[in-house]
């Protein structure tokens, strides 16, 4: 058995070139032509706990759990690699300040965000006309667009 500190245990087998070539399914297990083949297995424990896990990764309760946390990651992402929140860019220094970078940073990505959704479209009943409105139909005058549609 071996290990190295970063990784989990593994149990090492080792082939010799003069065992490997010869092996009939030789092409299934590696591509390499001129070295031997070195096989890790992880212990019983570790294999079994591996096994449970995947089978619980494909029930839709897991998949819901994990959408979560995949939205989550993806807006570390975003401020990371997207907006540089690593490191500070400004020439602040300490936690408060940081804090107030970052929070700014924040507001500015949700405006950004919120700029980018289409318009709701509220479905309600539209309002009795006004005094106004009706002398103007009467008129015939055209009424003036509405503030929501000017620009369209």
């Amino acid at each position: 058995m071996t290990s190295s500190p970063a990784a989990a245990p593994l149990i090492v087998a080792r082939f010799t070139k003069s065992r490997c070539r010869p092996c009939p399914v030789r092409s299934r297990c590696t591509s390499t032509v001129d070295s031997a083949r070195t096989v890790g297995f992880p212990p019983r424990e570790l294999r079994d706990l591996q096994l449970r896990v995947r089978t619980e990764q494909q029930t839709s309760r897991w998949k819901a759990r994990y959408a979560v946390r995949s939205g989550v990651e993806g807006t570390v992402n975003e401020f990371v690699h997207g907006h540089g929140m690593r490191r500070c860019r400004c020439r602040c220094r300490g936690q408060g300040k940081a804090h107030v970078q970052h929070v700014l940073t924040a507001i500015a990505v949700n405006i950004e965000r919120l700029s980018g959704l289409p318009p709701t479209e509220e479905a309600s009943m539209p309002r009795r006309p006004t005094a106004f409105r009706n002398h103007l139909d009467r008129r015939e005058i055209p009424r003036p667009k509405s503030w929501r549609s000017l620009g369209s």
